[in-house]
């Protein structure tokens, strides 16, 4: 078992933005600082695809059929999690953010030269909500169907993920 430290953040439902009922945001902190060149294939070594590299959107945004992966590349920034009463994070370089389905995030703050490598478990299609009222109920069941990853999205079978999500 991994021994990396692992923040935990939970958020409710802010009557706008979902976030997820029963799993928590996992922040690890520098996990990939030595290797945050190598983000992306290391999430999907541990079966986490559809990757992509660039930034996070300025708007509050979630993935109601689908967790996400987070990892900082590049830079540094100023992130809000769980909608607009939710919380503000600073992220650098080898942090990684596991989003569980419905988690609102935006960015608030960037460097110039602030990238982030994105994935999802199993290699899954995910749509993009803001928030809008027309998209309740049916994101609520979505973000209940999502199934749990196979793997932590850094250290496979046996990373915090598992504890975290009670997945073992």
């Amino acid at each position: 078992m991994d021994t990396t430290v692992v923040k935990t953040l939970f958020f409710s439902d802010d009557g706008s933005i979902p976030n997820h009922p029963s799993l928590p945001v996992l922040i690890y902190p520098g996990v990939l600082r030595d290797k945050a060149g190598q983000t992306e294939s290391i999430f999907n070594r541990n079966n986490w695809g559809n990757s992509w590299q660039n930034g996070v959107f300025d708007y509050h945004h979630y993935h109601s059929n689908a967790h996400e992966v987070l990892g900082v590349m590049k830079g540094s920034a100023t992130l809000m999690l769980g909608g607009e009463n939710g919380k503000q994070i600073e992220v650098r370089e080898g942090d990684v953010l596991v989003l569980p389905a419905g988690t609102g995030h935006k960015r608030i703050h960037a460097s110039s030269t602030f990238k982030v490598a994105g994935a999802y478990p199993g290699g899954m299609d995910y749509t993009t909500k803001t928030g809008k009222s027309s998209e309740r109920p049916q994101v609520l069941k979505e973000i209940q169907d999502v199934p749990l990853p196979d793997n932590d999205p850094i250290f496979g079978k046996d990373g915090p993920l598992m504890d975290h999500w009670n997945i073992r």
